[in-house]
């Protein structure tokens, strides 16, 4: 089973995902890694733009048949029998990618993309196995036991449990909304 674990950089992917794999005794793949590895992608900047489309077809080629969690905010474009989408509070998201050394308009992108929905909105248009799974005030331990209860229970689609729309306060001093 391919298990892709997506979501705004600052949840907890890496964390969760290395958890994850070790439970279920599966691999674990990181995307960017991964990318890395089969030269795939071009660097701009400090970043590395990735062609998801040729992510997919040679992560679909080498893990085919094969028990693996994939990690990153792009594994919910890889051919996967199931993504899991992390979510956390976007004021979380901001400290936790504050504290990385994020430039204002990075994490500004990143806070608006958590508190809008990209990652789950992007992920429910590929796939039909989607699983939103809210991280905010949980251990990694606690939201590894979660996901493991929902498999063990045949949990197909979970979506709509996170709503952020009374963060909006709180968010607000981390966007870029245009002006001075």
């Amino acid at each position: 089973m391919i298990i892709a674990v997506t979501g705004t950089p600052g949840v907890g992917k890496t964390t969760v995902s290395k958890l994850l794999s070790r439970r279920l005794g599966y691999g674990y793949v990181g995307v960017k890694e991964f990318a890395v590895e089969n030269g795939i992608g071009r660097p701009i900047g400090e970043e590395l733009e990735i062609d998801v489309d040729e992510l997919a077809g040679k992560m679909e080629k080498a893990f085919s048949g094969k028990n693996v969690v994939i990690d990153g905010h792009l594994s919910h474009f890889v051919p996967a029998d199931l993504v899991i989408v992390l979510r956390a509070h976007p004021k979380l998201v901001a400290d936790r990618l504050k504290k990385r050394g994020y430039s204002r308009k990075k994490l500004s992108e990143n806070v608006e993309a958590e508190f809008i929905d990209v990652i789950l909105v992007e992920a429910l248009e590929e796939n039909e196995r989607v699983i939103e799974v809210d991280v905010t005030g949980k251990t990694p331990g606690e939201i590894v036991e979660e996901i493991i209860g929902l498999l063990a229970r045949g949990t197909q689609k979970r979506v709509g449990v996170v709503d952020w729309s009374d963060a909006y306060d709180e968010v607000i001093p981390y966007l870029d909304l245009g002006g001075d």
